[in-house]
């Protein structure tokens, strides 16, 4: 088995650019190019990372078996990215493979997420707290805490967080996108 070929193959099967896959994993797209044409070794707590990105683990991974699909995941396999804009975790670690992708995002306040560019699939949302500002294109639609939102990806979009608290929000996205 050659590791690298393992990797990329279910990274290609997740829907994942080298990019996205370093940047869920705080690596490099250049590390992960050299991981992937075995020019490189990772170490077992940068595989573990790897895979757990890619919504497997050690174990899976090295199986030569099916197993049965996983159905519940817990907080510690959440997938968490931090940055002074919000925290986002992923809720389903293998979700890039699946029709849907579901997150939790907390945007705090004055913060707002970068543009999504005009995509095939549909869009989700519903806000556990605060209150955010959903962008459609040159519509901006106010969003409060127990309401949730639908739409198509057809225009640029986005959510801002125009108070200065924090807003909590889960986001669904299909196809995956995040």
């Amino acid at each position: 088995m050659v590791l690298g070929e393992k990797i990329k193959d279910l990274r290609l099967s997740c829907n994942l650019t080298q990019e996205e896959l370093a940047d869920r994993c705080e690596l490099t797209k250049g590390y992960i190019s050299q991981l992937e044409n075995d020019l490189t070794s990772p170490s077992i707590a940068t595989l573990i990372d790897i895979l757990s990105a890619l919504g497997t683990d050690l174990k899976e991974f090295f199986s030569d078996t099916d197993t049965e699909e996983k159905v519940v995941f817990n907080k510690n396999e959440f997938i968490e990215k931090i940055t002074d804009d919000y925290t986002l975790n992923w809720l389903v670690p293998n979700a890039q493979k699946n029709d849907m992708e579901p997150v939790h995002m907390v945007l705090h306040g004055g913060a707002k997420t970068d543009d999504d560019f005009p995509h095939e699939g549909e869009e989700f949302g519903f806000v556990l707290k605060g209150e955010i500002v959903l962008r459609l294109g040159k519509r901006k639609i106010k969003v409060k805490k127990g309401e949730s939102f639908y739409f198509t990806a057809k225009s640029v979009h986005g959510i801002e967080n125009k108070k200065d608290t924090d807003a909590e929000f889960i986001w669904v996205s299909s196809p995956p996108s995040f």
